[in-house]
């Protein structure tokens, strides 16, 4: 069994999780993600954010608006939807769980 392999499914499962947090705060343009993103050590490459984002948008979780930019050509800003808002809520509340569970099991196998 590969541990890398394990590990970037975990990624897989969390990264969506991670961007709506960082959308929840503010609206943000893609790099902005990405840099927040790499602060928390979390690397990820704009190949796998926009079909992620899209997708997002997709399912009404994401919402996004054009902004003019005096650096270059018009910026897309992402931002949450209130369907985005009551999902993100189901994932926090699904992340506690499985985190009290871990820390359950962690606890009564002090080997670990």
């Amino acid at each position: 069994m590969n541990a890398e392999n394990i590990k970037s499914q975990m990624r897989k499962g969390y990264l969506e999780y991670c961007i709506l947090l960082i959308l929840k705060k503010k609206p943000a343009y893609t790099s902005d993600i990405i840099s927040e993103l790499k602060e928390a050590k979390l690397i990820v490459v704009e190949g796998t954010l926009y079909p992620l984002l899209t997708r997002l948008k997709n399912s009404n979780l994401l919402d996004y608006r054009w902004e003019e930019s005096t650096q270059g050509p018009p910026r897309k800003y992402y931002e949450m939807t209130s369907e985005g808002m009551n999902f993100l809520e189901e994932l926090e509340n699904a992340w506690s769980e499985i985190n009290q569970v871990i820390l359950k099991i962690k606890e009564t196998n002090t080997s670990l």
